[in-house]
């Protein structure tokens, strides 16, 4: 076994972390009777020879070998391999994976020939998939459809050959493999898609076990969308259905079977969280299929909702679960109607699986408004049990508690500021809880004694900033002006790491503090000139609204905006004379330079500024149109500046209207999630609707 690897030079060639000569050990270890030391190795595979997906020299080197392993029934786990060899071999440079143009110049540059290479060496071994699919070992054969709908050279020898293994195939999870590799095959191959969307609608209505029926139907509408049948919805139900009182099927067992040991490694974290999300679950499956049908179904919103609903409301649990896993993508990408789904899974806090609370709950805290449906599902879950802590860690974390917390803190619900005034009182509360403080409003103001006790306690250290900005901003929203001696003292205090942060929370409460704030004016004002240009700026706003004292802070703000100034710091003074407003209109000839200014940011700042300032709309209006079209980022400032143009913003309506249009959300980026996103997009929304209805009132339209 592994004839040759002592010919190779390994030392001559690199992975992820250096030279290359690991290597044949990684490959003994694939092959090793301990399956222990064969997890560890797979997970060295993809930690420095395929790291990331890349593709170096060793990489190369290795396909041979990895195919040996492939083809010895002796080797154990050969599934891991299979699905290694196809994830090197995958790459297609032509299609949906293609690479971003490297750079020569940088040390991690990889040639994308690599990529190109590696494709051909596992395309020309591929025949070795071939005798996998019907291995005794179900683990191989799960991961042999995937490889040769992706690797091999002939895909209408492939998809023959899947076909007919279907008929005899008895493992459950591979018989739907077998079904994703013919769709795979369909979406990569424009010369068998329509004989094989054929066969899938075929498959879709026979006589086959309803999970088969669904994996059919759920590459169907990959392959095919326009081939899904109207009552859909209806279809999948039922299918779900009957797979839910379908007769448990007896587990297969793999080669492997019992041999896995605990290992220090992101595969074997994978493998036990894969195992914990199976467990006690008769079709583990159905997520992975409806999954990709949501996929599929992509912007037919009602219809997703509605699949959602019907699993909500399935005695399943785990179908419950999943469908709140699969709304939460649906409506982070979506906008659409979404009370009733909402509502259910606010009702999911009250089912006895802690796992499902903790689901719910964790979906419901990224809604802020529009968890409203479910507010008194997350009141009556924080009521029972009263006695779990709420802030973080505890009993409280895995039973949903401090979830449920920041989803009713969030949701605006007054009846979260007695739970968070409690939470306040233990030693460690969420960060995000004194952030939600704000969408409380004005009931959130008896929080002010506790927040000031809290902020009385924290040691001016080096974490100062980590410990006070959430209490800061907590002051800020409620204007605890109670707290001014306490805000003073982080003010002053403020270590070196970090210090401009703390001071910019701090002056932050003082400015929302108002009048009430006089005491620190000596600090403001030396603040005003000795501070960064950021703290500069948020000492004058907060100067400002202490003392109204215009001569003492328009020249400092004005002094920003000066040739040469860095974009932050125009963005800085910018923002603080349109809070000011009109007050600050002999500013206005200064903001005006900003208009053409290269950064986006910029030009949106110096226009909504100076429309605050002078209410000019001819100048200002075409920047934030254009800047509309070309970042939609910035789409949430725009709109707030068009809301209070009002009718003078007339000619932007068409911007208005085509954002109310979409169904998709603006910020939806397709790696990548925060927590405020739904929140951002739902504010946007407000904002488009009040400009449009200010500017048809200016029409005199009721």
């Amino acid at each position: 076994m592994l004839t040759g690897i002592e010919e190779v030079d390994w030392a001559s060639l690199g992975h992820a972390y250096g030279p290359a000569d690991d290597v044949p050990g990684l490959l003994h270890g694939l092959a090793s009777t301990d399956p222990a030391e064969r997890e560890i190795a797979l997970d060295g595979m993809y930690g420095s020879v395929h790291h990331q997906g890349d593709v170096y020299d060793s990489t190369l080197a290795c396909i041979p070998f990895l195919l040996e392993l492939v083809a010895d029934p002796k080797v154990q786990d050969r599934g891991g391999i299979v699905e290694l060899l196809t994830s090197i071999g995958g790459i297609d440079l032509s299609g949906d994976d293609a690479l971003d143009e490297p750079d020569p110049d940088d040390e991690e540059f990889i040639p994308a020939a690599n990529y190109a290479m590696a494709a051909a060496a596992v395309a020309a071994g591929a025949d070795v998939f071939l005798a996998l699919v019907d291995d005794p070992d179900p683990e191989v054969r799960l991961a042999a459809p995937c490889a040769l709908a992706s690797l091999h050279p002939e895909p209408a020898r492939v998809l023959t050959l899947l076909r007919e293994r279907l008929t005899v195939e008895c493992d459950t999870e591979v018989r739907l493999a077998l079904v994703e590799a013919v769709g795979r095959i369909a979406r990569r191959h424009a010369s068998l898609r329509e004989e094989t969307v054929d066969w899938l609608g075929w498959l879709t209505r026979a006589a086959h076990a309803p999970g088969l029926r669904l994996a059919a139907l759920a590459q169907l509408a990959r392959c095919a969308p326009g081939e899904v049948p109207d009552d859909v919805v209806q279809r999948v139900t039922e299918l779900l259905e009957a797979v839910r009182t379908a007769p448990p099927e007896p587990a297969a067992s793999s080669a492997a079977e019992n041999a896995w040991a605990s290992t220090p490694t992101l595969i074997g974290q994978v493998r036990e969280f894969l195992e914990e999300h199976a467990d006690g679950r008769p079709t583990p499956w159905t997520d992975e299929l409806m999954r990709t049908l949501h996929t599929a179904l992509d912007d037919r919103v009602e219809d997703r909702i509605a699949l959602i609903l019907a699993q909500l409301r399935s005695p399943d649990r785990s179908q419950r679960s999943d469908a709140i896993w699969l709304c939460g993508g649906l409506i982070r990408v979506w906008r659409g109607r979404y009370d009733d789904v909402v509502r259910l899974i606010g009702a999911q806090l009250a089912d006895p699986d802690p796992r499902l609370r903790e689901a719910a709950a964790s979906f419901l805290e990224r809604l802020f408004e529009l968890a409203a449906p479910a507010t008194d599902a997350l009141a009556a879950r924080l009521a029972a049990g009263s006695q779990e802590p709420l802030g973080q860690g505890g009993p409280g974390a895995r039973s949903g508690r401090g979830g449920a917390l920041l989803a009713l803190a969030r949701s605006g619900d007054a009846r979260a500021i007695p739970l968070l005034a409690r939470a306040l009182d233990e030693p460690d509360v969420r960060r995000d809880l004194l952030y939600a403080v704000g969408t409380l409003g004005p009931a959130a103001v008896p929080l002010a004694p506790v927040l000031r006790r809290r902020l009385a306690r924290v040691d001016l250290d080096e974490r100062l900033y980590d410990h006070a900005a959430p209490l800061l901003s907590a002051l800020t929203s409620i204007r605890g002006v109670q707290a001014l001696p306490e805000v003073l003292r982080v003010l002053r205090g403020a270590p070196p790491n970090r210090r401009d942060w703390v001071q910019e929370a701090a002056l932050r409460a003082l400015a929302a503090f108002g009048p009430a704030a006089r005491a620190a004016t000596p600090d403001l004002r030396a603040l005003l000139d000795g501070g960064s240009a950021t703290v500069s700026t948020k000492a004058a706003l907060a100067l400002w609204s202490v003392e109204g004292d215009r001569e003492a802070v328009l020249p400092a703000l004005e002094g920003r905006l000066r040739p040469g100034a860095s974009d932050p710091d125009w963005c800085a003074a910018a923002v603080a004379l349109g809070e000011i407003g009109p007050a600050a209109a002999r500013s206005a000839p200064a903001l005006r330079p900003g208009l053409a200014a290269r950064d986006l940011w910029v030009r949106v700042r110096s226009a909504s500024a100076l429309w605050r300032v002078s209410g000019d709309v001819g100048s200002t209006l075409p920047v934030l149109v254009s800047a509309w079209e070309e970042n939609r980022h910035a789409r949430v400032d725009i709109a707030e500046c068009l809301a209070e143009m009002g009718p003078a913003a007339a000619e932007a309506e068409w911007v208005i209207r085509t954002e109310l249009a979409r169904r998709r959300r603006h910020n939806v980026h397709e790696n990548a999630s925060g927590s405020h996103d739904i929140h951002e997009d739902e504010k946007l929304l407000t904002l488009c609707r009040a400009a449009l209805d200010r500017m048809e009132r200016g029409r005199g339209r009721p």
